[in-house]
């Protein structure tokens, strides 16, 4: 699997596996880690990722259903960005979030800001904006 670029996939058997691994008491990669830290505040997935089907599961807006992979890659994504501190500032405003929220919900926050981000880029054909990441966060953290 590549590390920058996997496919869907790709991060689909890495949560399933990684799950699969965790429940049999294998050891896990810092990665893997990692990623069982979130999978395990949400019981709601477990049954999807013990089901070996579930890599080939469509998640869409017409039916309701959150994506829990995309779910769980955007804990994972936030991490690394509060890792490094990228955006500049990110941190401190987690931090604040965290404080009045709980991490969960904090991240649960700040994946509402991401995927505006997100969804304002496409829309717009640019780059993500972090200042307008930031700001969101910002205000949401108010």
């Amino acid at each position: 699997m590549s590390l920058f670029n996997p496919s869907l996939t790709q991060v689909r058997e890495f949560f399933v596996g990684t799950f699969g691994r965790y429940e049999r008491s294998e050891a896990l990669d810092p990665m893997g880690k990692l990623a069982i830290k979130w999978i395990l505040k949400h019981p709601e997935y477990f049954a999807l990722l013990r089901d070996p089907d579930a890599t080939r599961a469509e998640f869409t807006v017409a039916s309701g259903q959150t994506n829990p992979f995309l779910h769980l890659s955007m804990h994972l994504s936030i991490e690394e960005q509060l890792s490094i501190d990228s955006p500049r500032g990110i941190r401190a405003i987690f931090d604040k979030l965290a404080t009045k929220k709980g991490e969960h919900e904090a991240h649960h926050v700040m994946m509402e800001s991401l995927g505006q981000i997100i969804w304002e880029s496409q829309r717009a054909g640019r780059p993500p904006n972090q200042e307008r990441y930031l700001e969101l966060l910002t205000l949401r953290s108010e």
